[in-house]
């Protein structure tokens, strides 16, 4: 008999995966690709080869063209932890800004905006969805944040003054976003600058939050309301 239709409920596997160290060959390709093309003088021109190398690698879904872009982001990264997955058509800007935890998964045609004075810093365990921007100039995903397909965030505004020049041309504020250990953003749902998500908070798919979220709260809507705390949770007030 066909299942169709019926709901069912299945065990983690992201969240719940083991400890495991990648091994000496990829960590030494990585640091032999770092003394070569980051190291030295000229680091930032020899980066710049190195990032250009980075798009052999981009197409394929073969396990050789996974650990080359593995092994360029550990060597031009702040940090890079093990257990990483960075999907197909994955793009960056700033790579050397991003500090990356333990177990990261990157889904396919993912892009990263960092900035060459900011940081991006991903903790362990964090999901993040296909298709999905992450503006990365002031951003923070702590541990085991769940970032749905197509989500977006965007990390600033224009200033819009003085009023008789052009948006566009007006200075830029960069507000830091923060999504706290545990919280799960829904599907297309978009952040906007300056916003914190409370720890163990659930966005709803299409949400565009545009203020603080508070632990453990569920929120949802175009600009996004509180809709009530999550089952279990019993907020002091």
């Amino acid at each position: 008999m066909s299942d169709l239709g019926n709901t069912k409920v299945v065990a983690s596997v992201h969240g719940l995966q083991a400890e495991e160290i990648d091994p000496d060959f990829e960590v030494q390709l990585a640091a032999y690709l770092r003394t070569q093309y980051v190291g030295g003088a000229s680091g930032n021109e020899n980066r710049s080869a190195l990032v250009e190398m980075y798009s052999r690698f981009i197409a394929s879904d073969g396990d050789f063209d996974g650990l080359m872009r593995r092994a360029i982001w550990r060597a031009v990264a702040r940090q890079f932890g093990h257990g990483v997955r960075i999907g197909t058509g994955v793009g960056f800007k700033h790579l050397e800004t991003f500090e990356i935890g333990d177990r990261v998964f990157i889904g396919s045609g993912s892009y990263i905006q960092g900035r060459f004075d900011g940081t991006c810093r991903i903790g362990n365990n964090v999901w993040i969805g296909p298709q999905s921007y992450l503006d990365a100039r002031n951003l923070v995903l702590e541990d085991y944040v769940g970032w749905g397909p197509g989500a977006k965030v965007l990390g600033s505004t224009h200033t819009a003054l003085p009023i008789d020049i052009p948006i566009i041309q007006t200075n830029l504020e960069i507000a830091s976003v923060t999504v706290k250990m545990g919280a799960d953003i829904g599907m297309n749902a978009a952040l906007l600058p300056g916003v914190t998500i409370g720890e163990g908070s659930i966005v709803g798919a299409g949400a565009v939050v545009t203020k603080d979220v508070p632990p453990y709260a569920i929120v949802a809507g175009v600009p996004a309301r509180f809709l009530r705390w999550r089952e279990g949770y019993q907020p002091l007030e």
